[in-house]
């Protein structure tokens, strides 16, 4: 197979790391950075939203949002991203990756910015209008998925391939601390500038501890977002089509080699005979639906969909109600004991400190070490602790919720996180960019995706409703009985053990070129199910 390479392809292969390489990290990294940063931030604001639109002046406690309401302020922009991922992967295999990433990212800024001008005579109008521009910012989102991770496997050399799709995934940590330092800042500069009583301190200081001038803070917030995805835009217009496409779906040799010919510095034959001779054959040109894609990839396909949806059920669970969890161990004191602002402050510096305790770190440690120890094993690596941490959260949970136990259950948190992102939360999104055909890659990757937000849109709605206790007295206002904090971490241990066991189903790409794991390249008189030359090496 490698005798039938094309030049430009093995020229990228074997490429020295070099300038391109990381200008093309952080283009597609600044996407990334975007998307969690809009995806998260709205977890820091749910409180005040329910403070401002929904207030009880009657009511011993601030007012929250209903349970509808906190479900679809949470949850649309994942519904959004999912649709997204679906559309926009599909596209990006048609119209090829360049044009359709600038739509993405176009979209995504005026949707951010949207979001925090959402308006309304009502509450409803103004939770409405936000969803509304939420929704179309999940579906923006939802296209720099594919996008980013093919463009960057289809940039990258073979030897140091995943770093590179890890290093742009990582931006999605700072994305996540970035939302919390703006966070800290906004409601810490508001704070200092317009002071109020907490809620409690009496009946007259109820609609006084949220300043009218707290409207701002969660709009700021949003709109902020906007801002490094405009940064970008430039440059993402200014790359080249990737090569992979040009040749392989396009069918371009000519200007395959010219546009790599100019990256690299080097110069490179168009091999236009040899393109249209691996365009010609018929084992290169099997559909989605197909009899060869399921001989093929089929279960590739399903280990991919599956270990994204066991994940993101725990871990959008964990991100989106860290605030919850951290309330209902007394972390963060109680609503009523502080004024809309200062709740703001303190649910952000909870959440900064896990994502730089937990979070970044573990996005750094895959990018350090997914070379060297292979996909593989990072993801049965990672599922397994996020299994082992959680049952350890979970079975002696009484034991945390009391008094100076509290750091340890905060510190066994992180850790949860910390071999999520050193773990499958940053392989389920590499591998489906490495083991499918160009002409399909982009297409499979938004359906794994796809898959993976289903599972976050289960642990959005879901995580909301199950972890509400059963004792009226602390359940959240409107909340039916639910299984409870320890009860819902029993189960997110389950989801990650499945997650666990279907990992099995993923092959190994660890320093193959993305031809190897696809097969473009063979002539189609080998078997190409599990087993083969795209299968995984059996660990040792």
């Amino acid at each position: 197979m490698a005798g039938d390479q094309l030049q430009v392809l093995n020229a990228l292969d074997v490429a020295k790391t070099q300038l391109y390489h990381f200008t093309a990290i952080v283009i597609a990294g600044m996407g990334f950075f975007t998307d969690a940063y809009d995806l998260f931030c709205i977890s820091l604001v749910t409180k005040l939203l329910g403070r401002i639109y929904y207030f009880d002046p009657t009511s011993e406690d601030p007012g929250t949002l209903p349970p509808n309401v906190a479900a679809a302020v949470n949850g649309v922009a994942f519904c959004g991203t999912l649709s997204g991922q679906l559309f926009f992967g599909w596209l990006g295999d048609k119209m090829g990756r360049k044009k359709v990433y600038g739509m993405t990212l176009m979209l995504m800024v005026i949707c951010s910015f949207a979001s925090g001008l959402s308006f309304g005579h009502t509450a409803k109008g103004t939770i409405a209008t936000l969803c509304f521009f939420r929704f179309w910012l999940g579906f923006g989102i939802g296209g720099d998925y594919p996008l980013s991770a093919t463009i960057m496997s289809e940039y990258a050399n073979k030897k140091t391939r995943g770093a590179f799709i890890a290093a742009v995934f990582a931006m999605q940590g700072f994305g996540i601390l970035a939302g919390g330092i703006v966070s800290l800042i906004v409601s810490a500069a508001f704070k200092n500038a317009y002071k109020a009583p907490a809620y409690q301190d009496s009946q007259n200081a109820r609609a006084g501890s949220t300043v009218s001038q707290a409207d701002f803070v969660w709009r700021i917030i949003l709109m902020i977002g906007a801002a490094p995805a405009l940064l970008t835009y430039y440059w993402r217009m200014k790359m080249p089509e990737t090569a992979r496409y040009t040749a392989l779906v396009a069918k371009n040799a000519k200007q395959a080699a010219t546009d790599m010919s100019k990256v690299l510095n080097v110069d490179i034959e168009a091999e236009q005979e040899k393109v249209e001779q691996i365009a010609s054959n018929e084992k290169n040109s099997f559909g989605l639906f197909s009899r060869e894609f399921l001989k093929r990839h089929g279960l590739h396909l399903l280990g991919t969909t599956t270990t994204w949806f066991f994940l993101d059920i725990a871990f959008y669970s964990q991100n989106l109600f860290q605030k919850d969890i951290f309330s209902a161990i007394h972390w963060i004191p109680k609503a009523r004991t502080m004024n809309a602002l200062e709740e703001v402050y303190k649910i952000s510096r909870a959440q900064t400190l896990i994502a730089l305790c937990g979070t970044v770190p573990g996005y750094w440690f895959t990018v350090a070490l997914i070379d060297r120890i292979g996909r593989f094993k990072i993801q049965l690596m990672g599922f397994a602790m996020m299994t082992v941490f959680m049952l350890a959260l979970a079975i002696p949970y009484h034991h945390w919720t009391t008094a100076g136990n509290h750091f340890g259950f905060v510190a066994m948190y992180a850790l949860t996180f910390f071999f999520a992102n050193f773990g499958p939360n940053s392989t389920t999104f590499i591998v489906p960019a490495e083991i499918f055909p160009a002409r399909l890659r982009s297409t499979c990757h938004g359906i794994s995706a796809a898959a993976g937000k289903a599972g976050a849109i289960v642990g959005a709605f879901g995580f909301l409703y199950a972890a509400q206790s059963k004792d009226p007295a602390k359940r959240d206002k409107g909340y039916p009985a639910g299984i409870g904090v320890r009860n819902s971490l029993f189960f997110l241990a389950g989801c990650n053990l499945f997650g666990l066991l279907f990992t099995f189903l993923v092959p190994e790409s660890k320093g193959k070129s993305l031809e190897e794991m696809s097969q473009e390249n063979e002539d189609g008189d080998g078997d190409v199910g599990v087993g083969t030359s795209n299968s995984r090496t059996t660990p040792m």
